[in-house]
């Protein structure tokens, strides 16, 4: 999860053609846009297409939006060989710069230096404070204090340059995720990037000919692969007790309404400002990641189409009017948002999975995180399973029956430090011992840009009244071949 909190560049409508990894990508200053609110902001940038017309005007846009998400679906030309199967070069200490020092990036260092052989060598946010506050605890930890970069919206291109860093760790808000991912390999940095990797399809694009071109592995860290169920439930569906796969689901169905009107929580309303832009899935990884993982996407099968429908926009609005006090910005905001996306995502061997966002109504968390076959089925949220032959009583059973099963990082790590249940811990870990050991990294660019292709899609699949888009094969073929990815072995080293 992504809990930092600083707004930025805003996207266009329909994602624009590919173009070269030298486009201007200048976002306009956090000061400037922390206290601007929803409507200006689409005045003054070209938002207006995203506010609801008439029923006749969507009616009449919807085939241009089909054709337009079809054009930018293309493969542009390679420009580099692909990372499928490249390994880390091999290293006895990851040296690492941390970009984004709120929420989500303050508690995610004392991760890093639980890691052996981990050093935080730079720290980077706009607000002073935050990076010296993270300075400080990485010398508490006793490591040397690293370099802090604070000296406005840029200097990550500073931190990115330098020639002692590693991987670069970037936990900023999303719009800010593409132009920090391109610094980094373009200096030579693998980089790891929370959720999601960027907002529009030719970014997704861009990303993947950087990683090809530069030689630099790009990878969105979704933390929700290594939770212990998801771990578990992959481990039994590549060993076939499932049988033949069919179907699954993720979402991320989350009530943040009270969080996004916060001000203090997400430092100013950048996610709150997102549903006044996209009326699709803003959040797809967390579900996503996971079923594609169970299914092998881009390691012999892969997604090839996605239709989203969406329902009103309501529950923000309906929340401001029961909690915000008069003239507090928000109530200048406009939401197109659907409260609740569903897409349904089609393979190329047929199986279906259907991906679920909510974020502004009340509801019990969930992933849903199901997993179908001709053999059972398991759904999370709570977890349960139905496996023959052992289930024959049209009843569910207990899960940890099947803790047998568990992934070696689980049981080796059976108490992990850190939240989301130890799941952050593992990810760490896990990325941290590929670089250091050399090894292949569980998922690359490649999947970062399928787990997020659904952002920019969604909306333009709603856009269009529910026809099926295609989604791009980022892997440009390599997809067709089995490998490995998160179901790893663990390491003799």
């Amino acid at each position: 999860m992504n809990d930092d909190a600083r707004p930025g560049q805003t996207p266009q409508d329909l994602p624009p053609q590919h173009t070269g990894d030298n486009a201007d990508r200048q976002a306009p200053s956090r000061r400037s846009v922390l206290w601007t609110t929803a409507g200006v902001a689409g005045a003054g940038l070209g938002l207006g297409a995203l506010t609801p017309g008439t029923a006749s005007a969507a009616g009449t846009a919807a085939p241009e939006t089909a054709a337009a998400a079809e054009a930018a679906t293309a493969a542009p030309a390679r420009q580099g060989r692909t990372m499928v199967d490249v390994p880390f070069e091999r290293r006895s200490t990851v040296r690492v710069g941390i970009i984004g020092l709120g929420n989500r990036g303050d508690s995610m260092i004392d991760l890093f230096l639980a890691v052996p052989g981990v050093r935080v060598v730079a720290v980077c946010d706009p607000v002073r404070d935050k990076a010296e506050k993270a300075a400080a605890k990485v010398a508490a930890a006793g490591q040397p204090t690293p370099a802090v970069y604070a000296k406005g919206e840029h200097d990550y291109e500073n931190l990115c340059r330098r020639g002692d860093i590693d991987f670069v760790y970037v936990v900023t808000p999303w719009e800010l995720h593409f132009p920090m991912a391109k610094a980094a390999m373009l200096n030579g940095k693998h980089v790891g990037v929370e959720c999601p990797v960027a907002m529009r399809l030719e970014e997704l694009w861009q990303l993947v000919d950087l990683s090809e071109r530069t030689r630099r592995h790009c990878m969105q860290l979704e933390n929700c692969c290594y939770g212990k169920n998801e771990m578990r439930v992959l481990r039994m569906a590549h060993a076939g007790l499932f049988g033949d796969l069919l179907h699954g689901a993720g979402a991320y169905n989350h009530d943040l309404r009270e969080l996004m009107f916060d001000p203090d929580y997400y430092e100013g309303p950048w996610r709150r400002l997102w549903h006044t832009r996209l009326r699709g899935d803003l959040y797809p990884n967390h579900g996503f990641g996971p079923v594609a993982n169970y299914m092998d996407l881009n390691r012999g099968d892969r997604a090839v189409s996605i239709t989203s429908v969406g329902t009103p926009a309501l529950g923000l609005a309906e929340y401001r009017k029961e909690h915000m006090p008069p003239g507090d910005p928000s109530w200048k905001e406009s939401y197109i948002g659907a409260d609740r996306t569903i897409s349904l995502v089609q393979t190329a061997r047929g199986r279906v999975i259907r991906l679920e966002h909510d974020v502004s109504t009340p509801h019990p968390y969930s992933r849903i995180n199901s997993l179908g076959g001709t053999r059972g089925v398991f759904e999370d949220y709570p977890e349960r399973i139905y496996l023959e032959p052992t289930n024959t009583d049209h009843r569910w059973d207990d899960f940890k029956k099947y803790a047998e099963w568990d992934h070696w990082l689980w049981k080796e790590h059976s108490n992990p430090p850190g939240g989301h249940g130890g799941m952050d811990y593992i990810m760490v870990f896990r990325l941290m011992q590929c670089m250091r050991l050399g090894l292949v990294p569980d998922f690359d660019v490649y999947d970062a840009a399928l787990w997020t292709a659904p952002v920019p899609l969604s909306h333009l699949s709603i856009k269009a009244k529910g026809a099926p888009l295609p989604i791009p094969d980022f892997t440009r073929g390599a997809w067709k071949k089995a490998r490995s990815g998160m179901d790893s072995e663990k390491p003799a080293a």
